[in-house]
C-alpha cells in the first residue's frame, strides 16, 4: 500500500478532536481523496488504540439498506452481547441481529406507529454502546446512508449528554440539499466540540513522495510527478491506479536512478479512476472478469458460496479465478470470508462495463442464491429481481422492504421505495391503492414528487376495469394527493366525485370529508364546509385507534380553521399524554396546530400551553422533524405576546437554514422577520422579508392529506 503522505494536519486535528469528548468529526472530500485512509491511520494510531470504536460504511445500493452502516458496526466490534445484561429494551434489536436471538431479551410489543418504533430501536443501539463502553462511532460513505442511519446520527448528537463521539466521512456534493446530514452540526448539545475536515487533493511535491512509495521508495522524475499530478489532479486514488497501470503497461521506466514516465508526450494516462480500472480488468481472463462482475453486482460484502451462485461458474472454475480476482489488487477479503471490492468507484465502473444481458442473468442468479437464506435479505431481493427484469417479484421484495423501514422508523425511505413502486410499475388497482394510501406526502422530496403517482393512478382508471367503489378509491387517493400537491379546487372535484360510494364508514370515506371540510381552494360559505363534517356516518369500530385519534385531531382542526366554537370542544378530547407510543406524532401535530389556530383567535395562553405540550412530546419522543415546526410557530405567537426579546435572531435562524427547515416553517419565520423589521421602521428589510412569506400558502393540508 503506498505510504500515507499530506495529511499530518489532518490526523492531529482528528486526534485532537476525538481526545475532547464528546465530539463530531465531519470529514468531507470527493471520491478518491482519501478519507477512509485517513481514518483508517487514525485508527492505528497509539491515540485511537485507547478507546473504544465501531467503524461501519454505508453501502453504494440501489436500495437503500436500513440502518446497516450502524449494523454492520456492532457487528465488526462485538462477537457476542450475551455478557451485556441487556434490559428489555434489548429486545428491539432482534430484527437487525437475527443471529443473537437467543441472546437477546424477548421482542417488546410490536408497535404500529414508525415513529415510537425507530425512538425504541435507537434507544435499544444507545444502551449496547453504553455497555460496550463504546467511545467513538465511525461511519463512512454517509452521502449513501438510508434516512434511519441519518435520524440515528441526529438522535445521537441530540441527547443530553452525547453517548459516543460521532466521525462521519461524505462527499458534500453528493449530499441531496434536504439530507438530514446537513442538519448534524446544528444539534449539538453545548458541551460538544464540532470540527470539520475538507480533504484537499495531494501537492506535486506529495504527488511524488506518494508514488515514490509505491516504486520501492525510489526517486521518480520532476517531470513525471509534474505530469502525473495534472492528469490526476492529485487525488491519491486516481494517482495509485494510474500509477498501477502503467506499471502493467510497461509505459515506466528507470532512468539515471529513478523512475520517468516513457514519452510522456506520447503516454495516455487515464484522465479517470473508471479508465484506469476497466483497462486493468480487460487484462484479466474471461472468468476471472465474471468472478469480478458477481462482486460488482452483489454491490456490498459478499461470501464465497454466494458469489459462486451469481457467477454460474462450475465450482472447480470458480475456485481457481476466485482467486486470481482477489489477487489482482481490486478486491478484498475481510475476517469474516466476505468479499468486496476496495474502492466504491472500482466497483461502479466494472458493474457499468458488465454486458447487458449477462449483467440479468447475474441479478436473477443472485436473487435466487439469496432467496435461499434462513433470513432473505428482502431490500436485496427487491433490487436483483427488478434489475433482472422480474416485475411481480420486485413488487412484492419492494412492498416488504417499505414496510420494514417503516418499522424501523426510517418514513423517508418507506415513501422513496413505495413512491417508486407506484409510479414505475402499472399494477392492480388494489394494490396501487393500498400502496399509495401507505406514502408519508411529507417525506418525499424533490420538486414534483407527486404528478408521477397522480399520472399512475389517473392511468388506472383509464385501462383498468373497476367497480364503483374501486373506482371511487382511486378518486379519492388522485384528490388527496392534487390537494397535497396544492391544485385544491382539481382536488376537491375528484374527493367529491369519490364520496357517493365510498363505503360509508371506512377510513377513507371520514378522511374524504375532512379534507372537503378545510377551507382551502376557492371562497366558499362556511356552512359548505360545515355539512361535510355533520353528515359524515361514524366510522366502523375495526378502525385501529390510533386512526381514530387523528380523525379527531383533524376535526378539530378543520372546526377552528372554519372559526367555530365547536371545535375547542373537540380540542379538549385531544389527550395531553401518550397512552401508545404510536400516538407521539400525531398529537404533537395535533397541539401545534390547535395551537396555531389559538392564536389566530386570539386565545394566547391557550396557545402556548399547546406549543409546549407539543415540545414536550417532540423531544422526548425524538421527533427532531417536528421541532423547527414548533419553533416557528412560538416565534409568531412570541411577536403576538411582545416577547420581543431575541425574536429577531430566532427567527433569522430558522429563516436563513435553507438545509435543513422546510419551506412552510422558514416562511412562518419569515413573517415574523418581516413585522419586526417592519415595527423597527426598516421597510426595505420588512417588504422582503414578507415577500419570502408569501411565498407558500399551500403545506397546512399535508398533515390531513
Amino acid at each position: 500500500m503506498p505510504r500515507f503522505v499530506g495529511r499530518d494536519r489532518e490526523v492531529a486535528t482528528l486526534g485532537g478532536a476525538l481526545g475532547q469528548p464528546p465530539a463530531v468529526v465531519l470529514i468531507d472530500g470527493e471520491a478518491g481523496i482519501g478519507k477512509s485512509r485517513l481514518l483508517r491511520e487514525f485508527l492505528a494510531s497509539r491515540a485511537a488504540r485507547k478507546r473504544r470504536v465501531l467503524v461501519g460504511a454505508c453501502p453504494e445500493l440501489r436500495v437503500p439498506y436500513t440502518l446497516g452502516a450502524v449494523v454492520d458496526a456492532v457487528h465488526d466490534g462485538v462477537g457476542s452481547v450475551s455478557e451485556l445484561r441487556l434490559s428489555g429494551l434489548g429486545g428491539a434489536l432482534r430484527p437487525l441481529f437475527p443471529e443473537w436471538a437467543a441472546d437477546l431479551p424477548p421482542a417488546p410489543e410490536a408497535l404500529e406507529d414508525a415513529t415510537a418504533a425507530r425512538h425504541r430501536l435507537f434507544r435499544a443501539l444507545v444502551e449496547v454502546f453504553s455497555r460496550l463502553d463504546v467511545a467513538v462511532l465511525a461511519l463512512e460513505d454517509v452521502h449513501w446512508a438510508d434516512e434511519a442511519t441519518l435520524e440515528f446520527l441526529l438522535f445521537l448528537v441530540s441527547r443530553r449528554p452525547q453517548p459516543v463521539s460521532v466521525v462521519v466521512t461524505y462527499r458534500r456534493d453528493e449530499v441531496p440539499p434536504d439530507s438530514l446530514l446537513m442538519r448534524l452540526s446544528s444539534r449539538l448539545p453545548a458541551d460538544a466540540h464540532l470540527s470539520r475536515l475538507d480533504l484537499k487533493p495531494l501537492r506535486i511535491g506529495e504527488t511524488a513522495a506518494f508514488v515514490s512509495s509505491m516504486l520501492a521508495d525510489e526517486q521518480v522524475s520532476a517531470e513525471f510527478a509534474a505530469f502525473l499530478h495534472a492528469r490526476t489532479e492529485g487525488i491519491p486514488l486516481a494517482v495509485e491506479e494510474s500509477v498501477r497501470l502503467m506499471h502493467d503497461r510497461a509505459d515506466l521506466i528507470r532512468r539515471d536512478g529513478g523512475w520517468v514516465g516513457l514519452r510522456l508526450d506520447h503516454i495516455e494516462v487515464p484522465p479517470t479512476i473508471r479508465d484506469a480500472v476497466l483497462e486493468r480488468v480487460g487484462r484479466l481472463r474471461p472468468d476471472t472478469r465474471t468472478v469480478l462482475y458477481a462482486v460488482s453486482v452483489l454491490a456490498g460484502p459478499a461470501d464465497y458460496v454466494t458469489l459462486n451462485a451469481v457467477t454460474g461458474l462450475p465450482e472447480d472454475r470458480f475456485t481457481t479465478q476466485a482467486a486470481d480476482a482477489l489477487g489482482c489488487g481490486l478486491l478484498r477479503e475481510d475476517g469474516l470470508g466476505q468479499w468486496s471490492f476496495r474502492h466504491s468507484l472500482a466497483c461502479h465502473a466494472v458493474y457499468e462495463a458488465i454486458p447487458a444481458q449477462e449483467r440479468r442473468a447475474m441479478h436473477l442468479r443472485a436473487a435466487r442464491a439469496l432467496q435461499d437464506l434462513p433470513l432473505p435479505p428482502v431490500a436485496q431481493l427487491a433490487r436483483h429481481f427488478r434489475l433482472a427484469g422480474d416485475v411481480e417479484e420486485s413488487c412484492r421484495y419492494t412492498e416488504q422492504t417499505a414496510d420494514l423501514s417503516a418499522r424501523s422508523g426510517d418514513v423517508a425511505t418507506s415513501a422513496l421505495l413505495l413512491h417508486s413502486l407506484v409510479t414505475t410499475v402499472a399494477l392492480p388497482v388494489e394494490p396501487l391503492v393500498r400502496l399509495v394510501m401507505k406514502i408519508q406526502f411529507q417525506s418525499l422530496s424533490g420538486s414534483d414528487p407527486y404528478s408521477k403517482i397522480i399520472e399512475a393512478l389517473q392511468s388506472a382508471l383509464r385501462t383498468q376495469v373497476l367497480t364503483q367503489e374501486q373506482e371511487a378509491l382511486v378518486r379519492f387517493q388522485i384528490g388527496r394527493v392534487l390537494m397535497v400537491a396544492g391544485a385544491m379546487e382539481p382536488g376537491r372535484f375528484e374527493i367529491v366525485r369519490a364520496v357517493p360510494h365510498l363505503a360509508p364508514d371506512s377510513l377513507e370515506a371520514a378522511r374524504a370529508r375532512i379534507l372537503l371540510a378545510m377551507p382551502l381552494g376557492d371562497a366558499r360559505p362556511a356552512s359548505e364546509h360545515l355539512r361535510w363534517l355533520y353528515e359524515a356516518p361514524a366510522v366502523a369500530l375495526s378502525i385501529a385507534p390510533h386512526e381514530r385519534l387523528r380523525l379527531v385531531v383533524e376535526r378539530a382542526f378543520a372546526l377552528l380553521m372554519l372559526g367555530e366554537e365547536a371545535g375547542w370542544a373537540e380540542a379538549r378530547q385531544i389527550p395531553d399524554e401518550v397512552a401508545d407510543p404510536r400516538e407521539a406524532a400525531t398529537l404533537a401535530i395535533g397541539h401545534t396546530n390547535v395551537g396555531e389556530e389559538a392564536m389566530r383567535w386570539g386565545r394566547y395562553d391557550e396557545a402556548g400551553a399547546r406549543l409546549a405540550r407539543a415540545l414536550a412530546l417532540a423531544e422526548r419522543y425524538e421527533l427532531l422533524d417536528y421541532l423547527d415546526s414548533i419553533a416557528s410557530s412560538q416565534a409568531h405567537l412570541d411577536w403576538f405576546t411582545a416577547a420581543w426579546a431575541g425574536l429577531a435572531d430566532r427567527a433569522a435562524r430558522l429563516l436563513d437554514d435553507d438545509d435543513g427547515v422546510r419551506l412552510k416553517d422558514r416562511c412562518e419565520a419569515a413573517l415574523v422577520a418581516g413585522l419586526v423589521h417592519a415595527a423597527a421602521g426598516d421597510r426595505e428589510a420588512a417588504e422582503q422579508r414578507l415577500r419570502f412569506a408569501a411565498q407558500d400558502d399551500q403545506q397546512r393540508v399535508e398533515a390531513a392529506a
